[in-house]
């Protein structure tokens, strides 16, 4: 039997897309958990919001976290719901503006 393809989400993609201009911070867990891991390199580099953390578990697995205002989320879900984020609004909307912009003229 032939493999279908998985469907890809647009609404993904395009959060995938704006989560590419966020700064990213590569670290390792180690003996931690990934969440406190990474909760704890937000703390101790000051980091502020938004940012996108990619915490190595093991040689094999890399979790993705996003740090915003209201706390830490996992990078999945805010590729899902990435219009319920005011940091992430002001990143998309000059690319969402240059439509409109061209259509005027």
């Amino acid at each position: 039997m032939a493999r279908r393809r998985k469907r890809k989400s647009r609404r993904r993609q395009e959060g995938r897309r704006i989560l590419e201009h966020v700064p990213q911070y590569s670290i390792e867990s180690g003996e931690e958990k990934p969440v406190t891991a990474a909760r704890r390199f937000i703390q101790t580099e000051g980091i502020l919001p938004p940012a996108l953390l990619l915490v190595k578990r093991n040689e094999h697995t890399t979790d993705r976290y996003f740090w915003a205002e209201k706390g830490l989320f996992g990078a999945q879900y805010v590729e899902e719901n990435h219009f319920l984020f005011p940091s992430l609004r002001t990143l998309e909307s000059p690319s969402g503006q240059e439509p409109l912009a061209m259509a005027s003229r």
